[in-house]
């Protein structure tokens, strides 16, 4: 339980490190504010539309009797617009950090530098830079997409569905969150996806501590992008952390490995 709060510690590190350091707080909002505006259109959208969805995909009500028909398609309605909000929150911040590749790598090896030691760097131009990033975001997505569709199903179980499913699908918001954010780093530092994966399945718990509460403030219209700055400090502390504790991580003074097309 000690590495719940200690995550907890890494996030509240990182909104202190952007208050103490301003300018780098308000470059940090920058991509946050773009992709702000393009998220709420899409929310707008569906909230007008989502009962029109539910309306097309269930012809099979229309002839059930009141009140049966009207409840069905008020729940779907409900939980069409929650699965909505809930990939909002994951895929903000993959969309944010590629919008934000080069304003939030500066970041990140800012925070290093005052922390310091050794700052990492990948060495590799921007365009393959933003490749890297954009295929494996796709592959987080397609991992959240799958975890979505099975809560989404088990949403329907009485009382479970009302009460576990949601805190589960919380917990997985805050993981994803937080490889999302570490990526940052742990990628200047040679590390594939499927070695961050890892590295975050040793210390869950410290992860979840990090992710879950950021997780649970992206809920509140605006705040991520105030906090995304803060939050990606914070996940470079994290970061570093993490590589410190692992024997298998690269070392911080070697040059970090080369990136390969991996299929992991």
């Amino acid at each position: 339980m000690r590495d719940l709060g200690a995550g907890f510690g890494y996030l509240i590190s990182g909104q202190r490190w952007v208050g103490r350091h301003g300018r780098w707080f308000g470059f940090g909002l920058l991509p946050g504010l773009i992709t702000l505006v393009l998220y709420v259109a899409a929310l707008v959208g569906l909230g007008y539309g989502a009962d029109d969805l539910v309306a097309w995909a269930t012809p099979f009500a229309d002839d059930w009797s009141s009140p049966w028909a009207g409840l069905l398609r008020t729940t779907l309605t409900v939980l069409v617009f929650a699965l909505g909000l809930f990939l909002a929150v994951i895929t903000f911040t993959a969309v944010t950090l590629l919008v934000g590749q080069p304003f939030y790598e500066s970041l990140s090896e800012q925070v290093d530098r005052t922390e310091g030691g050794e700052v990492p760097e990948s060495g590799l131009p921007l365009w393959r830079e933003l490749w890297i990033s954009a295929r494996d975001s796709i592959r987080i997505l397609v991992r959240v997409g799958l975890y979505s569709v099975l809560l989404f199903a088990l949403g329907f179980i009485p009382v479970v569905g009302q009460t576990v499913v949601p805190v589960i699908g919380f917990c997985v918001t805050g993981y994803f969150l937080s490889e999302e954010l570490t990526a940052v780093a742990l990628q200047r530092r040679g590390m594939v996806l499927k070695d961050r994966l890892r590295l975050l399945r040793g210390r869950r718990l410290l992860t979840l501590g990090f992710g879950v509460p950021l997780g649970l403030a992206f809920l509140v219209p605006f705040v991520a992008v105030f906090l995304m700055p803060g939050a990606v400090a914070g996940a470079t502390l994290l970061a570093r952390d993490l590589v410190a504790r692992d024997p298998v991580a690269p070392d911080e003074g070697a040059a970090p490995a080369p990136y390969t097309l991996d299929k992991g």
